[in-house]
């Protein structure tokens, strides 16, 4: 049986799509270029691509034909006809992205250019397969009987973000052991293939929040970042080279198994210390409702007593941890982001920054400290971009892992 972040089935199974077909190497190249900088002339995707002007315009017509790429206003010079800059079809790709979380899972439609078209939520005491897959089957069966029957012919996958061996988990979702076992012998390409043809990618939860910011947020002026989502439990990401690197075991940027100290010298990870089930727990303590944490639209506005400290604990370990994580590899930035409200993400990372300055950086470049973009959806907005990212977008890192 093959488990659930078994990256080397979900690569047997890329071959499903047949609709638009996997792009070519200066296919995915000029859609790089468009996804990451936006509308653009042919000529000048010519420049910057290395390419001749006619290689471009062939494949630009190529892609238009195929309604993945469209024509966009055009925009008058001093001189001369107008440019006419290309850009993505928003209804070119369409994809499904499935969050598995401690206490919920979210489906979302996006399309091509990151837009969440629907997106529909499942609350649980603590996640089982049953219950997620039957989620996700009435879901997909429920967003896909929204679309037209173009836009049903042009989805390419379901992705799927789960943590890193989630049946380990269980005693820190408070499941019985033997119960969250059964995730750990599921087949989920042959679960999924039972009710849907479209290929099937999974990816851990982290590095899907990791790519929702690297593809639709505002860190694109970085080329190189350490990246924390900080969910019930933080986790992480890791961008090289301009793409998220995923790594031998797709388990790269397990940034939430780093070493940290408890308050009597223990040996402790940094989920244990700088996670939200913390602030739960301490809800829980007073006795007040949790629910107030995962509300919609978020406000923690009434929980200040005990969130402004937890903010503080939490700093001070990011702190530390950024520094760790670059005296490995000097990053750019640290990205923070989290299940949180934005006020939250804000004071965050201002905390960080100056518990930065008051670190021991000897032998050290500190990184910029800043803040993520994309919220509580980056999950399943990274989960529904893995199949888009696997079969239309460049990845700079390929090859990297078998070197």
């Amino acid at each position: 049986m093959v488990g659930i972040m078994d990256g080397e089935h979900v690569r047997e199974r890329i071959g499903g799509v047949n609709q638009s077909g996997v792009r070519d190497y200066n296919e995915r190249l000029l859609l790089s270029m468009l996804q990451r900088n936006g509308p653009a002339a042919g000529g000048d995707m010519a420049r910057r691509a290395g390419l001749s002007p006619q290689t471009v315009s062939v494949i630009l017509r190529k892609l238009e034909r195929d309604g993945i790429v469209k024509r966009g206003e055009p925009v008058r010079g001093k001189v001369g006809k107008p440019s006419i800059p290309m850009e993505l079809n928003p209804d070119g790709v369409f994809s499904f992205g499935l969050k598995v979380g401690r206490r919920s899972a979210d489906l979302s439609l996006l399309d091509f250019t990151g837009q969440v078209r629907k997106q529909l939520h499942l609350s649980y005491t603590y996640p089982m397969p049953q219950e997620v897959f039957g989620f996700l089957e009435t879901g997909v069966a429920q967003l896909a009987a929204d679309l037209d029957e173009d836009a049903r012919a042009r989805l390419c996958g379901i992705g799927i973000a789960a943590p890193f061996e989630l049946w380990k988990w269980h005693d820190l979702v408070g499941a019985p052991e033997q119960d969250f076992l059964s995730w750990r012998e599921l087949d989920i390409a042959q679960i999924v293939g039972q009710f849907s043809d479209l290929p099937v990618f999974v990816v851990n939860d982290a590095t899907a929040a990791c790519r929702a910011e690297h593809l639709f947020g505002k860190t694109k002026d970085y080329r190189d970042y350490a990246y924390f989502f900080i969910g019930s439990f933080i986790g992480g990401g890791v961008v090289l080279n301009g793409t998220v690197y995923e790594g031998n075991q797709g388990n790269a940027g397990a940034l939430g198994s780093m070493r940290s100290t408890g308050p009597l010298g223990e040996s402790r990870q940094l989920i244990d210390v700088a996670s939200i089930h913390l602030l739960e727990r301490r809800l829980v303590e007073a006795g007040l409702d949790t629910d107030m944490l995962w509300g919609h639209p978020q406000d923690w506005s009434q929980l200040s007593r005990y969130v402004d400290p937890w903010i503080g604990e939490t700093a001070q370990e990011l702190a530390k941890a950024a520094l760790s994580i670059c005296s490995v590899i000097d990053f750019e930035a640290v990205v923070i982001d989290g299940a949180f409200p934005e006020n939250v993400r804000e004071e965050l990372v201002e905390r960080v920054q100056r518990y930065l300055a008051n670190q021991d950086v000897r032998g050290l470049i500190p990184p910029e400290i800043c803040e993520g973009s994309i919220g509580e959806n980056a999950r399943s907005m990274g989960a529904a971009s893995s199949p888009i990212f696997t079969q239309f977008l460049l990845n700079t890192n390929a090859g990297l892992s078998s070197i």
